[in-house]
């Protein structure tokens, strides 16, 4: 970009812009990464508490008989 104040060209604000845009998209790929992760995480607990809580309603009944 130009170093001086107002010689902007149309051109370095056409660079600027696509400079902008790509890392918005780099970092919106990061967070969709991690929110995917997060996502994951969440999956896998909850699978982990509906097993214990199968686990704990059998024990329940053996108990009761």
């Amino acid at each position: 970009m130009a170093s001086q104040k107002g010689n902007v060209t149309k051109e370095d604000l056409k660079t600027f812009k696509e400079e902008i845009v790509h890392q918005f998209h780099i970092i919106s790929e990061d967070v969709i990464s991690q929110v995917k992760l997060v996502a994951e995480g969440v999956a896998n607990v909850n699978e982990e508490l509906d097993r214990t809580r199968q686990e704990l309603k059998t024990e329940i009944q053996e108990t009761r008989q």
